[in-house]
């Protein structure tokens, strides 16, 4: 026999009561003893001999329904517990999903602008090969006086004239972007520069554009400056004042007011944002004391305002502004056939904030065959574009900077 103080199997000891795994009730028996529940093999259990009565005890206590984080029946009852639809979003694989949609959408949204901008630029056969090299990238920036697309009712409405033939380069400047990452250098080329051009002899500078074209222009000032133009970019009135309206138009602050009833133009002294038609009578004045020497700054300053506005962040982060304002400066350039948007949008940043200057000059008003010219100071104008070509800061000499002046 098994040792009295083991139960079942010799493993229970007689410290746990009997019948604690029965579910009859305790019952008193002789000499104080517990009395253990009849039971007989195949018959039912003592709770079939009997209802329970109100002293009767459970030997199990109530158990909890049991939890389910799946969402299904939960056990037998179908009663398991199901999250909250929120809990369900906040899932880091729903989540991961979601950003991986919303990256995706972005990416096709990007690349479908890109192509829809690049796919707008008028490109041109301008550049021609040079001998000779230059550190960093150099562009030629024009701005014509064109009136191609304009109807007569907005040539009068920009005070522009009638039946005016031919090309002319009003705005001719020289960008360069140094690479060391230094600052760039934005130089005004006056457009009556007196300069040789190639097969015409000495001219103004703009009769270089009138003569032959960009390509013509490109020649000369690739001669003159001795710096080979990597990209070009060219632009018309009607183009300017589409780029101004579509960027939603341009701050600029005056010192004092500016009138030009030849220009259009009528300007109070302080900050102001300036439409389209604005902004071309804007950099179309010359009257200054200065005349042509003044405007280039004010050109200067308009092209800083146009481009520090695309590339501002609260328009390349709204999508409602800068498409439409890439879509028109697009349609309204024109650029050489190896530059693309790439080099279009690097050139933008480079423009917001470079050293601003005019070429030196030595004599504002001299006389020529062509009429009052503007000499250049060729003793400093050949040590600046010598400096420019090795990417060396200029002397603070030959930096004039840029400041708006009210008119005469």
């Amino acid at each position: 026999m098994w040792p009295h103080r083991y139960g079942l199997g010799g493993v229970m000891s007689n410290d746990w009561p009997r019948g604690w795994y029965s579910d009859e009730s305790e019952r008193p028996g002789a000499g104080g003893q517990r009395a253990q529940p009849s039971f007989t093999p195949n018959s039912p259990g003592p709770r079939a001999q009997r209802p329970p009565g109100p002293g009767d005890r459970a030997a199990w206590p109530a158990q909890p329904p049991s939890r389910s984080w799946t969402g299904g029946g939960g056990g037998v009852g179908g009663g398991g517990y199901r999250p909250r639809g929120w809990r369900r979003w906040l899932r880091p694989r729903r989540i991961l999903a979601i950003l991986a949609i919303l990256v995706a959408l972005i990416v096709v949204a990007t690349v479908a602008v890109y192509f829809s901008v690049n796919s707008k630029l008028t490109k041109v056969d301008v550049l021609t090969p040079v001998s000779f090299t230059s550190a960093g990238t150099n562009w030629l920036i024009t701005g014509s006086d064109s009136r191609a697309g304009l109807s007569k009712t907005e040539e009068n409405q920009l005070a522009l004239g009638h039946d005016i033939s031919g090309n002319r380069s009003d705005t001719i400047l020289l960008l360069h972007a140094p690479a060391n990452g230094t600052r760039p250098t934005l130089v005004s080329l006056p457009r009556d520069s007196y300069v040789p051009i190639p097969g015409h002899g000495y001219n103004k500078l703009n009769a270089a554009y009138a003569l032959g074209g960009p390509k013509l222009l490109v020649q000369t000032v690739q001669n003159v400056t001795g710096l080979p133009v990597s990209h070009y970019m060219g632009i018309g009135f009607g183009g300017l004042v589409s780029v101004v309206n579509d960027v939603g138009g341009v701050q600029i602050c005056l010192k004092a007011p500016m009138k030009d009833p030849k220009a259009g133009l009528n300007l109070k002294a302080g900050c102001q944002v300036l439409k389209g038609d604005q902004a071309l009578g804007f950099v179309r004045t010359r009257n200054f004391a200065q005349s042509d020497l003044q405007r280039e700054q004010d050109q200067r300053i308009l092209i800083k305002g146009i481009l520090s506005k695309m590339t501002s962040p609260g328009t390349l982060a709204n999508p409602f502004a800068v498409v439409p304002a890439a879509n028109g400066a697009a349609a309204a350039i024109t650029i050489d056939q190896g530059t693309g948007l790439t080099q279009l949008i690097s050139v933008a940043f480079a423009l917001r904030n470079p050293v601003t200057t005019t070429v030196p000059i030595a004599n504002a008003n001299l006389p020529t065959a062509a009429g009052s010219a503007v000499e250049w100071n060729r003793t400093e104008a050949r040590q600046f574009f010598r400096d420019l070509a090795h990417d060396q800061a200029l002397p603070k000499s030959l930096v004039t900077g840029t400041s708006v002046q009210g008119t005469a």
